[in-house]
């Protein structure tokens, strides 16, 4: 029983962190990549390099990744229900 509780647990968590940036909710995948960008000049600029560093992050790789986290969260979330419905675990 234990275990399909857990499964719920992480499973809620993906599927709600997934479709807040799959959905770009309150420009959750913008500001990422504003963050990133902000982040990435700053560590070149720590190792000394002053040119320009390109950001490989940007809102729609921010986008599908969300996805693909909903997804698999959305997946463990019927597993758990799944699994308490049957009454073995």
């Amino acid at each position: 029983m234990f275990f399909s509780y857990f499964l719920l647990l992480f499973g809620l968590a993906g599927a709600v962190a997934g479709g807040w940036f799959a959905l770009n909710i309150r420009g959750a995948a913008a500001a990422y990549e504003a963050y990133s960008a902000k982040n990435t000049e700053l560590r070149a600029h720590a190792a000394g390099r002053l040119d320009v560093t390109p950001n490989v992050w940007t809102a729609k790789v921010a986008r599908i990744l969300g996805t693909i986290v909903g997804l698999c969260g959305a997946v463990l979330v019927l597993a758990a229900i799944a699994l308490i419905l049957e009454g073995t675990a």
